[in-house]
């Protein structure tokens, strides 16, 4: 099913992350139950659910090569996390650039092409 719908679900997955990255939130009574760099954490794991959904878009429906794949992907999500941020600077009042939440994307991008590695390697060594 996900090879199916992958483009869809990656598609609808980058467009409610636009959305949630520009909109005014307002997390001040959370922020006294969470640690201070609770936001980080959530920006490791959006991006590295972004990085799994986009890979899984190019390699398994678009049958892309797998170098070429974990290449684009790389870029793409970088790319994207960074135009967010300054879309933030410069469209919101509420949302401001952080050089932190650039390094907490690029470390999920990261941690996911990692595991995404590994886990081609173990694939071909099975057949």
């Amino acid at each position: 099913m996900l090879k199916t719908y992958s483009l869809l679900i990656a598609i609808s997955y980058s467009l409610v992350l636009v959305i949630l990255s520009l909109i005014n939130i307002d997390i001040g009574s959370l922020a006294k139950f969470a640690p201070s760099f609770s936001d980080k954490v959530y920006h490791f794991i959006a991006y590295s659910i972004f990085t799994w959904l986009w890979f899984n878009t190019f390699f398994y429906k678009l049958n892309q090569k797998k170098n070429n794949t974990l290449l684009r992907v790389v870029i793409l999500a970088i790319v994207f996390g960074i135009v967010i941020e300054i879309l933030q600077r410069e469209i919101t009042s509420t949302r401001v650039f952080e050089l932190n939440d650039i390094i907490a994307n690029v470390l999920g991008v990261l941690f996911t092409i990692f595991i995404l590695v590994i886990s081609i390697k173990t694939e071909v060594k099975k057949e």
